[in-house]
C-alpha cells in the first residue's frame, strides 16, 4: 500500500498565496499525491497547475464554519466545478444538526451535490463537535443526500480525525460512502492506522513528514 495515494496534499489557512498554493501543487507532484485540497477562490490556480499532471484537485465550499446559506454553497460549488475541480470538500450546517434541522441538513447536501454532478462530493461533519449520536445521524445523512464521503473535520475545530471515530463511521455508512480522516494527523503511522480503519483517504498539510514516519 502506497500512503502517497491516499493523501489529499491540503493548505487552506486564510494566509495562503497564490506562490503558497504554487508550491502546494509542485509538491503533489514531486511526491505522487492523489490530490491537492485549496480554498475555492485557488480552484483555477490549482486546475492550471495540474492540467497535465495526475494529481487531482479538490477544493472546499463553506469553508470553515458551514453556516453560510444554502445558496451560497451551491454557488460556490457550482464555480468550483466550472473552474475544473475534480472534488468538493463541503462544510455541513453543524447548527442546523445540533438543533434537529435534519430535512434542512440533508436538502442541501443534496442541492451541492446537484451542483457538482458527477463529480466526487465530500461532506465534512466536524466529528470534534458532535455527540456519538449526532456523528450517526450526521453519517446518515451525507449518505441519503446523495454525497460520496464522509470527512472528519476542518481543521479549525478542536479536534481532527480519530480510531474511533474512522471505525464507527465505517460501521455506519455502507461500502459506496467513502471516508476522508483530516485534522491532526501528524505521522505516517497515525495515517496508516486510520487507512487500516476504514479511510480511503487522507487529508493533511504535512504530506512530506507523513512520508517520513510511516
Amino acid at each position: 500500500m502506497e500512503l502517497r495515494q491516499f493523501i489529499d496534499h491540503t493548505l487552506l489557512k486564510p494566509t495562503a498565496t497564490p506562490e503558497d498554493v504554487e508550491q502546494l501543487c509542485k509538491e503533489a507532484v514531486v511526491h505522487h499525491f492523489y490530490a491537492v485540497c485549496v480554498n475555492s477562490c485557488y480552484a483555477l490556480t490549482a486546475v492550471k497547475r495540474l492540467q497535465f499532471e495526475r494529481v487531482r484537485v479538490a477544493a472546499t465550499v463553506g469553508f470553515p464554519l458551514g453556516s453560510m446559506s444554502t445558496e451560497a454553497k451551491v454557488a460556490e460549488a457550482a464555480y468550483c466545478i466550472r473552474m475544473g475541480v475534480d472534488e468538493i470538500d463541503m462544510v455541513m450546517n453543524i447548527g442546523f444538526l445540533k438543533a434537529g434541522l435534519v430535512k434542512s441538513v440533508r436538502e442541501e447536501i443534496a442541492a451541492v451535490k446537484k451542483a457538482v454532478g458527477s463529480k466526487i462530493l465530500k461532506v465534512i461533519i466536524e466529528t470534534c463537535s458532535l455527540s456519538e449520536e449526532e456523528k450517526k445521524i450526521a453519517a446518515s445523512l451525507v449518505e441519503k443526500g446523495g454525497a460520496d464521503f464522509v470527512k472528519t473535520s476542518t481543521g479549525f475545530g478542536s479536534g481532527g480525525a480519530t480510531y474511533k471515530d474512522i471505525t464507527l463511521l465505517r460501521e455506519l455508512l455502507p461500502p459506496h460512502i467513502q471516508i476522508k480522516a483530516s485534522g491532526g494527523i501528524t505521522t505516517g503511522k497515525q495515517a496508516l492506522e486510520l487507512i487500516a480503519a476504514g479511510a480511503a483517504r487522507i487529508g493533511t498539510s504535512n504530506g512530506m513528514q507523513l512520508l517520513k514516519t510511516q
